[in-house]
């Protein structure tokens, strides 16, 4: 996977975001800029791709890696956001192309009703748009709580998977680690993790009970709130029982994902 890191001082960032010093700041370098809102005043697309890695239990590859890739554009008019060229192995998804929400709406992608027009089997597709929440929400609403180089815990919680299943979030873990450059912004980098969290999925075709681990890093500007680049890398190993199979099987699938801006046409 090709990354173009480039690390710049600290106080170059910094210089930009003087609001992030109070009164009762001892140390300037010890928060983010506060108080900033997401400038959307115009569309920007995002490439979202994901490869589903599948294992056997001593790592060797146990099936077809499958890629799902789609564009994701936010920043259109009434806050609406947009799906278009979803793909799985280069097979389009058509139930998904042009599909709208507004962002005001993203707190009902966890009812069933949200995915109404997706196939029952169709979890990959609806990953896209659960991990998209999860970076913008990571990025958003936890930017000016970041202290650098501190974890900051949420809250644990149980996450309902739009009538199919539920996540167990033990302990998601956000820390401002540094300074990096994206697209030729400078942007807080800031790394997520979240282990040992306990997942269950069924369907009329299959029931898998097991644990994830996920954890990535989100390149986020500091003068726009906006995501410039993500990572998204998730562990979920568990017990698969598929239709009326009596006995379930291992299963080991392990996700690679990029999450980048691209031009706009």
């Amino acid at each position: 996977m090709k990354r173009t890191l480039q690390a710049i001082p600290l106080t170059l960032f910094l210089a930009l975001a003087a609001g992030a010093q109070t009164a009762g700041d001892a140390d300037p370098l010890a928060r983010l800029p506060a108080g900033l809102q997401v400038k959307d005043d115009s569309p920007r697309t995002y490439r979202f791709t994901c490869d589903y890695v599948h294992l056997d239990t001593k790592g060797n590859p146990a099936g077809m890696t499958q890629r799902v890739a789609g564009d994701y554009t936010r920043g259109l008019p009434d806050g609406k956001v947009r799906w278009n060229r979803v793909t799985v192995n280069d097979q389009k998804r058509e139930f998904m192309e042009g599909f709208t929400y507004r962002l005001a709406d993203a707190v009902n992608t966890l009812k069933p009703e949200f995915f109404q027009s997706f196939p029952a089997m169709a979890f990959q597709e609806r990953n896209l748009v659960w991990d998209t929440e999860m970076f913008e929400g990571f990025a958003e609403s936890y930017f000016e709580k970041l202290r650098l180089n501190v974890p900051y815990h949420i809250e644990p919680s149980t996450v309902p998977l739009a009538g199919t299943g539920q996540f167990e979030n033990k302990d998601i873990q956000l820390t401002w680690i540094g300074i990096s450059k994206r697209n030729g912004q400078r942007c807080a980098l800031i790394d997520y993790a979240a282990f040992f969290n306990k997942l269950s999925v069924k369907s009329p075709a299959m029931e898998l009970v097991g644990r994830s681990h996920y954890w990535g890093q989100i390149w986020v500007s500091p003068t726009t709130k906006q995501i410039e680049y993500a990572t998204l890398y998730e562990d979920v190993l568990g017990e698969l029982k598929l239709g009326t199979q009596p006995t379930p099987q291992i299963m080991n699938v392990f996700r690679i994902g990029t999450f980048e801006r691209i031009a706009e046409k």
